[in-house]
């Protein structure tokens, strides 16, 4: 931990360094799914689901940077590489050799409702330790990704 004169005690900020830094890495998972699924996408939606999911992958880069930020804030360091998002990710591993539009809207919407859900997590447990304002950053996040959920299954018919 570098110093602060942020006001949360020490042994607050780390455990909710912890907790943004697990989210950190499913933010980095959620944005590389996303854009394997915009990069192979095929299909009669083809152009609407590529340029969603990269409007998803815009938006999980922009989660990865508010969290990230948000451990610098508190005196943390950060694990943003590839290498250790992969080792934290609460996210399933994203099918890898599938094309079809259908397809790859079931498995971005699994991974977008499994990182809401690892969100509205981490809303709770920052509220549990007293960081209201880690708690009101992930109800931004959460709102953002329940928004493309929802635009994501929309195609689901």
């Amino acid at each position: 931990m570098h110093k602060t004169k942020n006001d949360l005690p020490e042994n607050v900020r780390t455990k909710v360094i912890d907790v943004l830094g697990a989210r950190l890495a499913d933010s980095a998972d959620l944005m590389l799914q996303a854009k394997q699924a915009h990069w192979n996408v095929k299909g009669s939606n083809f152009i609407a689901l590529h340029e969603l999911f990269d409007k998803i992958v815009d938006s999980a880069e922009d989660y990865m940077d508010l969290i990230a930020e948000r451990v610098m804030q508190l005196g943390g360091a950060l694990e943003g590489t590839v290498r250790a998002a992969a080792k934290k990710s609460s996210l399933d591993e994203y099918p890898l050799h599938i094309s079809d539009g259908r397809d790859h809207v079931d498995a971005l919407s699994s991974a977008l409702a499994k990182y809401g859900t690892a969100i509205r997590r981490g809303i709770d447990q920052a509220d549990e330790l007293g960081d209201k304002d880690t708690a009101d950053l992930f109800t931004e996040v959460s709102r953002g990704v329940d928004k493309y959920l929802w635009f994501v299954e929309a195609h689901l018919g």
